[in-house]
């Protein structure tokens, strides 16, 4: 968790793999925490083929099977099939729009939000942002996109500054994006 917050949490993220990939692991953690997500990364990545959205989006019956069946990942179908479905999903979204990063920056503008937040308390778990990306994304048929975990997939890709202005990490994200 460590090492995820110092390295990777927060920061803005435009390449369409490793947000898809976010989408993913977003989408499993749902009703789960996240620790569990990092502790199994390395099996998503193996069962879901290095997170390539054209490969997943061709997983059949057997692929599925197999998900099943791999102790690795979280196995529930429904997470399975909605990430299937997600990749069609993010396809069209890339082919319409040039690029998945071109869509989902949209919400904020194509800029982050840069937060204030003083306590962990101060952390909302959901934004206008993330209601509106997550009737969008329903909309286009994506699924798991709830409020709650667009807000988490925000956070993650560097949508929003969630870092506490304590935290040595607050500095750094904003230098990055001002």
């Amino acid at each position: 968790m460590i090492k995820y917050h110092d390295e990777e949490w927060g920061v803005p993220l435009h390449d369409d793999k490793k947000l898809f990939e976010f989408m993913v692991l977003d989408t499993f953690q749902a009703g789960l925490s996240w620790a569990i997500i990092l502790k199994k990364r390395k099996g998503f990545k193996k069962a879901f083929a290095n997170f390539n959205v054209n490969k997943i989006a061709k997983f059949d019956d057997k692929k599925i099977s197999e998900l099943l069946n791999d102790k690795n990942i979280i196995r529930n179908k429904l997470k399975i099939l909605a990430t299937i479905s997600n990749a069609i999903a993010f396809k069209k979204i890339q082919k319409e729009f040039g690029g998945f990063n071109n869509y989902i920056w949209k919400f904020v503008n194509h800029k982050p939000i840069i937060n204030k937040w003083k306590t962990s308390s101060d952390l909302p778990t959901k934004s206008k942002e993330s209601d509106d990306m997550s009737a969008d994304l329903r909309n286009r048929g994506f699924k798991f996109v709830g409020s709650t975990i667009c807000y988490a997939f925000m956070q993650a890709a560097g949508m929003v500054n969630d870092h506490l202005v304590s935290c040595f990490r607050y500095r750094e994200i904003k230098l990055l994006t001002t």
